[in-house]
């Protein structure tokens, strides 16, 4: 297998324990810069170019892709896809991971803990904000940071705001999230390969410091996930769209709480707190992946007019909860049930015999006009009001700074 990693350094120590482990394997590896690519585009000929000369061809390709080269990194990758190569992780993964609003976004929509968190721009909402996340104190965070860089705690309100107004002033994009205090200035790394979770470290922050990362002065310790740990991780990646991924969690009391998902994730730190060779592990799962290349099942499924698809909730009031999948006349209104997704179960390919149960999101591909029929209809969300009291507060907080009070 012929293996090619981006990466802008060779000497660094993530790309030189693939590039030893892939090797020792007897696979053929490339180390090649990644902004050295130049991408020619010509009908049903998407091509490469690396410094000046055609790219010949990959089996693999390892993208270790730093936060600044991000958009040409991932035009990058996204042309090796759309040449028909196997990437390790995609360019939609990868943007989607580096976008700290819009991993959360993503993962908002699932059964998967995340802190509260807000997003606004507006210097009227910020203590609005800061309340719904449960009130100080709070984190604050650059959406751009990495490595713990731009992670603040504010202990008070007063403290948060001036915080966000002085980064927006400086037009800067920053979340405010929720400080999960029994975590106790420790989080958990959890390395993703494929489905399942290869290495796992805690990382304690030390002294009065209160991030975790290595990077800040965090000491680390080898750890073995329980089971609902290993699935959140293993889940967060997949919804993100990433298949190698370091999955940065806390321990809340309602669970795990994902606190970011990252799509080039350090081997160092956590090959040597657990003395797992977790390179090894990734050239072994894109060795056995190979043979079946990123395909984007929604292109290759609506070419023929009048078909496509889309996912049908089982109601509690639906006219096929309660009856099997041949009992509900799919198949005879020419709709094919690719999957069953029953809570965090992902049934592929399920049998005729499936009796349906409300809550069951099925995966479907068909004729548009009769899946329309089947799909509820949104009801109107209720919108969480502050309470009297917050409001209050938040106007006392105002007058104290010698604002007009604002209801």
């Amino acid at each position: 297998m012929k293996i090619a990693i981006l990466s802008r350094s060779p000497k660094f120590y993530s790309t030189a324990r693939l590039r030893q482990a892939a090797t020792g394997r007897g696979h053929t590896v490339r180390i090649l810069d990644t902004m050295k690519f130049a991408i020619s585009l010509e009908e049903r000929n998407p091509d490469l170019y690396y410094k000046g000369r055609p790219v010949s061809h990959f089996d693999a390709v390892l993208p270790r892709i730093g936060a600044s080269i991000t958009y040409y990194g991932t035009a990058v990758v996204r042309q090796f896809e759309q040449m028909g190569v196997f990437c390790a992780n995609t360019a939609l993964g990868i943007s989607h991971s580096r976008d700290k609003l819009r991993c959360l976004q993503i993962l908002s929509r699932h059964d998967v803990g995340i802190p509260d968190t807000a997003f606004v721009r507006d210097k009227d909402d910020v203590l609005p904000a800061i309340e719904r996340v449960g009130g100080a104190p709070v984190i604050v965070k650059l959406l751009e940071g990495t490595q713990g860089v731009g992670v603040i705690l504010a202990e008070d309100r007063k403290i948060a705001e001036a915080i966000i107004e002085t980064l927006q002033s400086a037009k800067q994009n920053v979340l405010i999230q929720k400080f999960v205090a029994e975590s106790k200035g420790k989080d958990i790394r959890a390395f993703v390969v494929g489905d399942r979770v290869v290495a796992a470290m805690r990382r304690s922050a030390t002294g009065p410091e209160f991030r975790s990362n290595v990077h800040r002065g965090g000491s680390t310790e080898a750890m073995t996930l329980d089971a609902a740990y290993q699935e959140a991780a293993v889940r967060a990646a997949q919804i993100v769209g990433l298949r190698i991924a370091g999955v940065d969690m806390l321990e809340g009391h309602e669970g795990p709480q994902i606190m970011e998902v990252n799509s080039s994730p350090g081997l160092e730190g956590i090959e040597k707190a657990t003395n797992i060779d977790v390179a090894g592990a990734i050239i072994d799962y894109v060795s056995d992946q190979v043979a079946f290349p990123e395909m984007d099942v929604r292109q290759r499924l609506t070419v023929s007019r009048g078909y496509g698809v889309a996912e049908i909730r089982i109601a509690s009031k639906s006219e096929l909860a309660g009856k099997t999948i041949a009992e509900s006349g799919l198949r005879e209104r020419d709709v094919s049930v690719l999957t069953l997704n029953r809570g965090k179960r992902v049934i592929a390919n399920p049998r005729e015999s499936r009796r349906l149960r409300a809550g069951d999101r099925l995966l479907c591909f068909g004729r548009l006009e009769m899946m329309r029929t089947l799909i509820p209809k949104h009801k109107r969300r209720r919108v969480r009001k502050l309470t009297r009291k917050v409001i209050e507060e938040a106007i006392a907080l105002q007058e104290r700074a010698g604002e007009p009070a604002r209801p």
